[in-house]
């Protein structure tokens, strides 16, 4: 079993900056491939970047490529998304989870998820 909290988020004008954490419990986290994903009033869940169990791979949507950067650093149990450049059409609740398996662009192949963050960009 696998608890997220996602961290981060806020209200931001066009072009700014923000850092999205998601904090995992549990001893096993490297095991687990993780994504980014967000979902914005009226729209489908939408992936946005995802990574390997070992950080080695990462993997963007193109509306997101350039812009935003996965990582993460397994000794704090802890997946982020550096988020620049950002744009009106970046708003949206963000989430992250996580799948036992390689990394993944769908969303029902992840196991486990956080409850979301709130990104605002104004313009």
């Amino acid at each position: 079993q696998v608890q997220l909290v996602e961290s981060g988020g806020g209200l931001v004008q066009a072009g700014g900056s923000l850092r999205l954490a998601c904090a995992a419990s549990g001893r096993t986290f490297s095991r687990y491939a993780m994504g980014w994903f967000r979902q914005a009033p009226g729209k489908e869940r939408e992936f946005v970047a995802t990574i390997t169990s070992i950080g080695g791979w990462t993997y963007y949507a193109d509306s997101v490529k350039g812009r935003f950067t996965i990582s993460r650093d397994n000794a704090k149990n802890t997946v982020y998304l550096q988020m620049n450049s950002l744009k009106p059409e970046d708003t949206a609740v963000y989430y992250c989870a996580a799948r036992g398996g390689g990394y993944s662009d769908y969303w029902p192949a992840y196991d486990y998820w956080g409850q979301g963050t709130q990104v605002t960009v104004s313009s």
